[in-house]
Formats: C-alpha cells, structure tokens, sequence
C-alpha cells in the first residue's frame, strides 16, 4: 500500500493510516465478521487480530461517519420514507427505525424498546434535526403511531400512508439483517444503535443508484466515492 503522511488522528497506533483506513472500509462496505476482516488483511501480509479490527471498526468508524454525515446534512433527497423493523436481541423485542429518502440513501435510525407514537416522534425530531429541514412529503406503512407523530412534528407536511408504497423503507433494512446473520445477533440495543450509526452513512457514500444510470457515469461516481473515502480518512488532501 502507498505510505501517506500520518495524520494526528492516527496518533499512538502501530500500524500505517492507510491499513486502518482500509481494515475500516472492509469492514463496513462488505458483510464481513471481524475474524473475516483478519484473515484478508491477513493474506496481504498484515498480521492483526480481530479485536484490534474491532476497535479500529469503532474508534476511526465513528469519526468516519460523523465526517460523512456532516458532508451530506441539508443535500439528501425531500421525500422521505418512514419504516420500522423488529430486531430480537437477547430474547427481547426492539424496532429499528429508520428514513431513507427516494433514492436510498440513509437519512437517519434509530433504536427503541416500543412501537408507538411516542417512538415514531423521537425519529422525527432526530430526523428535523439532523436534516435541519422538514420533508416535501413523507411516507410511512399503515403504523397509526407515524400519524399521530405526524400531526404533532411535523402538522404541515404530507403524509402518505400505504404499504405498497413503503418498498424503498423496507429494502433499506436488507444490509442490517445481512450482519445480523453475520455477526450471529445483536449483543445489546446500543452495540445495534452503534454499528448502524456508523455503517448507514459509510453505506450512503457508496451507495450509486443503478436505475438509468450509464455505465461510464456508475465507474466515474464510484471512483469520487473512493476519492472521498480517502479524503475522510486522511490519506489525501481534502
């Protein structure tokens, strides 16, 4: 790999910027375990154990994602889709909700204990903001909590309210259920608040839609998004 200069965020830690950088995307641009992660770093020569992948996954993923989050505030799309999804961690039941917009991208998730209208507000307060904008419209399964956090909120906004409507939410969830496989379960609601808090918005960098979209144009956006990668990772200049 090509030595970079070693950014202060990198301070105190043995291995190159750019082998934590890329351990990092590995783990979190693929549905890889951490053991997984090991042993392809592994068979490039790089001899680290997993649960050092593991603290690099949640010191520098976070920093990461916070960076990328804060890039993308206010250009995300203005029709947002609303869902929710049972995830059982530990014998107990939690929803994670989350709001993609139309093209996919992550707007924001959140992690709780119950399904009602006082869950679905605190999404749409988190969701206000961290976009620091209402939605042009927004889109929601049948739930009757998101109408009565609806009329609350957001009074002003349209709602629509069908389930066949809702696909782009619940595709969304797909990635998540892939590492909960992967990772055999969620240890504990905030260890799953933490990994999508991180994975989301390190997702939405990647994410390119595919509908009407060129071949030349797929490559040129995925190269900008590496380039950007790179960027948040201090290996090159922003």
């Amino acid at each position: 790999m090509t030595k970079f200069a070693r950014d202060p965020l990198y301070r105190r830690h043995r291995f190159p910027a750019d082998v934590i950088a890329h351990a990092v995307w590995l783990y979190f641009r693929f549905p890889l375990s951490l053991r997984m992660v090991e042993d392809v770093l592994a068979a490039g020569g790089i001899i680290v154990s997993h649960q050092t992948v593991r603290l690099w996954a949640e010191k520098f993923g976070r920093h990461f994602a916070n960076d990328i989050r804060r890039r993308s505030a206010g250009r995300l799309g203005d029709k947002w889709h609303l869902d929710e999804v049972v995830i059982t961690i530990a014998g107990k039941k939690h929803w994670l909700w989350r709001a993609v917009d139309q093209e996919g991208f992550v707007l924001d998730v959140l992690v709780q204990s119950r399904l009602n209208a006082e869950a679905a507000k605190r999404l749409m307060r988190k969701l206000l903001k961290g976009q620091g904008r209402s939605p042009r419209v927004m889109i929601t399964d049948k739930l009757r909590s998101y109408n009565a956090a609806k009329r609350e909120i957001m009074p002003g906004v349209e709602h629509r309210s069908h389930k066949g409507l809702n696909n782009r939410a619940e595709n969304s969830h797909q990635p998540t259920r892939r590492r909960e496989r992967i990772m055999k379960r969620f240890k504990s609601p905030r260890h799953l608040q933490r990994f999508v808090s991180i994975h989301d918005p390190i997702a939405n960098l990647f994410h390119i839609p595919r509908n009407d979209v060129p071949s030349n144009d797929h490559r040129e956006l995925r190269t900008i998004a590496m380039d950007t990668w790179y960027q948040i990772a201090r290996l090159r200049p922003a």
